[in-house]
Parts: C-alpha cells; structure tokens; sequence
C-alpha cells in the first residue's frame, strides 16, 4: 500500500508525522514498512542516518529520491501490497513529477494546522490531489495544535475540508516532539498519536 503525506504548506509537520506513522506500523504493530524521503530538505533521511549510528538494527528502511526516480523506485517497493510505502512529499505542486506520485497513492495523509494561509494552501493541495487521483482517500491530521487554537475557526475549517476527505482527532502541540527518532516515538506522545494512525491504516491495512 502506498500512503502518501503532503500538503502546500511547509511547516505544518508533514516529515515528522512521516515517522510517526512509521514507526507506529513497525514498532507498535509490527507491519513492514518503507519511508521514501522527497523532501527537498531530506529531513528524515539525515535523521536516519544519524540514528544508525546510536541505535541497533533499524525497525525499518528510509530511502531518499526524487521525483524523477520515483516510477522506477515505487515498480520496486510496490510489489508486496502487504509493505506500507509511505512518501514525504516535497512541499509544493508545480511540478509535473507529482502526478506519478500521486496516481500510486491509495492513500493520502495531509497535516495542517488551524490558521488562514495554512487552511488555504491545504484546500488548494486536496483540489489538486482529487483532479489527479480522485480514487485515493484523503484525510485531514490537525497536527501539532496549540493551545491557543479558536473553536470557531476551527469548526470552520473543519466543515470545509470535510468536503474533501475525512478530519482525525487532532494532534496537541508538545515538546516531546524534538525527540522523535527513527528509532524511537516518546512515551508521552504515543497515546496521542496511535489512536489516529490505527484509524487511519485500519481499513487499508489489517483487513488485508
């Protein structure tokens, strides 16, 4: 199954809820699991490498690529529908190397956080994401919400992304979130994020 995790919008913890979901399918589930970094800044990747070097065995591989290399790569990794490919998207849409990208997806995880240009750019992501693969589900983390967040606006944007695809319970804002390695998801912030990581692969995944 390939997911992928994206939006428009930088900023919103696309990379960091990449290894969240990995290493809730590997460490907590024990499901196989491989994390294609596209991210321009390769974030994850130089977390991984750096991991290697402290930690034992890893639980799963991060492969770095690109958008050219990626329908070679995804002909590769896609042939056991039993393996979760998940994809950290670059953080933008114009280019045409997305479209492949984007047409393999069976699912689509896209963060966002509850202020205008965020809500913007994530609209303007799914309306593109839903022209390209119209098949693929789409859904809607909160992630990394802080306290201060209104009700009202976030009824708001709830009720318009909706429309789009379906909104998870979000995600708090903690500092535990620094220590996430590719190895490792902090014992304070587990609870919060396996109860939405089992909704969202539950139907992709365990009744495979």
């Amino acid at each position: 199954m390939i997911t992928i995790i994206g939006n428009q919008k930088g900023g919103v913890g696309k990379s960091t809820l990449t290894v969240l979901a990995a290493n809730y399918l590997t460490i907590a589930m024990e499901w196989p699991a491989t994390i294609i970094d596209m991210d321009y800044q390769q974030s994850i990747s130089q977390k991984f490498e750096k991991a290697k070097v402290l930690e034992n065995e890893e639980p799963y591989q991060v492969t770095p690529a690109t958008l050219d290399s990626y329908p070679i790569l995804k002909n590769v990794l896609a042939r056991d529908p039993k393996h979760a490919i998940l994809i950290d998207l670059p953080g933008k849409l114009d280019d045409d190397g997305l479209i492949p990208v984007f047409l393999s997806a069976d699912l689509v995880i896209c963060p966002f956080a509850y202020d205008e240009f965020t809500f913007e750019s994530t609209v303007l992501f799914a309306v593109v994401l839903r022209k390209v693969n119209p098949k693929a589900e789409l859904v809607f983390v909160p992630n990394r919400i802080k306290a201060t967040a209104k009700f009202e606006t976030m009824g708001e944007v709830n009720a318009q992304l909706s429309k789009f695809g379906r909104i998870m319970p979000a995600i708090a804002d903690r500092v535990d979130f620094q220590r996430i390695t590719t190895f490792y998801t902090p014992v304070s912030i587990a609870p919060v994020v396996q109860p939405v990581f089992e909704e969202i692969f539950s139907a992709h995944l365990w009744n495979k």
